[in-house]
């Protein structure tokens, strides 16, 4: 398995060069050359495997023989016994869809699925090619704890992760300020998330800088973060059909990155059966104004009571934008080049068309969420996150019976939308629960790159 850049300007990398690297070194972002396929006998083979089992099939996929199958089972076996729940993503029914559970790792976050993975998957590769990784990153909330409980500790790595100050829930917040081991370096910018993901990108765009100082990649620029969250659409899909093949699921997902159900669409593209892929959003919805339109179009980023949506910038949707150009990396380079200057991009009826094809898209706005936290909660006593209840709101939204609703995090991580929906919190869980009385640490820092790299610098020297 080889990989290429979305704007065609990288030789061919392995799976370990590309995990390496993250960011593409034309700026543009890293896929296979070709996108695995899986026949229904393999599909039907697969739906029974516990998580961890299917992992090493559908992960091993993109590995190629680039790591000994030996190894890598090894490494995947390790990053899922540190989940909760011994399904790792369990199903849960609830009010006539199904709740597709994804925080049960260690910072009860569905980042953690790929995180805890590609923390050992670092470890592992500059233990067999020496080496030392810097990994930088921009969180909107969840990614930033995730990354930092998958490197915590970890020889020859350090992180550095970004988040907009004041724009994380108060438990994300210090879910990651309070990991005070040497290697973690947590920076509140005095900005956005677009804000704090441009620095990112800027820096990764800086050569020189970035082969000086090792920079690495967690957010799911990372291919090997979009590999890991492909198999929960697999598991899922085994559990509820039993491996029939004519059995088609809806799957409903909150983003705002595009990271996750762009792992879906690729999962489709595998041969996974699904009916529909529904893109939801929150009222930063430059993804679902690109599908009713064919136009993406950054706007002002609203700060809400979902926060790791609160993004209009997606960074995965040009690895969707190759596929929907035919793999014409000049094409993709043009128009990513051109909604820098500009703010916008625009595809023709044509490819709209396809889009259509390809997912639905809703927007919800805040009362929504709020209603629909309150409305499953009475129903049924189940708790909804309000990223989760985003996903719930879309699915009814598009008329979607038993639809698959992916509930990216655990509803205690946002205390003020669940309070407001139902009256009360939502506790964390114990191994959380003395997390706010916590010693923590940060650094308050511009939002400029220029004030970042010194600090990288400072720190570094």
């Amino acid at each position: 398995m080889r990989y290429l850049s979305t704007r065609g300007g990288v030789a061919p990398l392995t799976f370990s060069q590309a995990v390496m690297m993250g960011l593409a070194s034309d700026g543009g972002l890293l896929l296979p050359e070709t996108i695995p396929t899986v026949d229904a006998e393999t599909l039907a083979a697969w739906a029974g495997l516990p998580f961890a089992e299917l992992a090493i099939e559908v992960i091993g996929r993109f590995v190629g023989d680039d790591i000994p199958r030996d190894d890598l089972a090894e490494l995947i076996r390790r990053s899922y016994a540190t989940f909760t729940h011994p399904e790792v993503t369990p199903l849960v029914a609830v009010d006539g869809f199904q709740v597709l559970e994804l925080f049960h790792g260690p910072t009860l976050a569905f980042k953690d699925v790929a995180l805890q993975f590609l923390g050992n998957l670092f470890e592992y590769l500059l233990k067999r090619d020496g080496g030392k990784l810097n990994i930088i990153g921009a969180t909107s909330g969840d990614t930033g704890s995730a990354a930092i409980y998958g490197v915590r500790g970890k020889a020859n790595i350090d992180i550095f992760i970004l988040h907009p100050h004041n724009r994380v829930s108060p438990v994300q917040e210090r879910q990651m300020t309070s990991v005070l081991d040497g290697n973690v370096h947590n920076i509140a910018i005095e900005g956005s998330f677009d804000d704090a993901q441009g620095i990112v990108k800027q820096l990764f765009g800086d050569a020189d800088f970035k082969r000086d100082y090792q920079l690495g990649a967690v957010n799911s620029i990372n291919w090997a973060r979009i590999a890991a969250q492909i198999v929960y659409y697999f598991h899922a899909w085994g559990r509820l059909s039993g491996g029939d093949v004519n059995h088609k699921p809806v799957f409903s997902v909150p983003t705002g990155n595009f990271g996750d159900i762009f792992a879906g669409y690729v999962a489709k593209r595998m041969g996974l059966p699904v009916e529909r892929m529904v893109i939801a959003t929150n009222r930063n919805d430059i993804l679902a104004r690109f599908v009713a339109s064919g136009a993406y179009a950054s706007g002002e980023c609203y700060a809400t009571l979902s926060p790791a949506m609160d993004i209009q910038v997606s960074s995965n949707f040009e690895r969707y934008l190759y596929y929907l150009m035919d793999g014409d990396a000049t094409a993709v380079k043009g128009l990513m080049e051109g909604f820098a200057a500009t703010g916008r991009l625009e595809v023709s009826e044509e490819k709209l068309a396809q889009v259509h094809t390809d997912f639905a898209a809703h927007a919800v706005d805040e009362e929504q969420t709020l209603a629909t936290i309150r409305e499953v909660f009475e129903a049924t006593g189940y708790v909804l996150d309000p990223h989760t209840a985003v996903g719930v709101a879309a699915a009814r939204a598009e008329g979607v019976d038993g639809a698959v609703c992916l509930a990216t995090a655990h509803p205690a991580k946002f205390t003020e939308a669940v309070q407001r929906a139902i009256g009360r919190e939502e506790p964390l869980p114990a191994s959380f629960a003395d997390l706010m009385e916590r010693e923590s640490r940060m650094e308050i820092l511009p939002a400029d790159a220029g004030a970042i790299r010194e600090y990288m610098q400072r720190t570094l020297s």
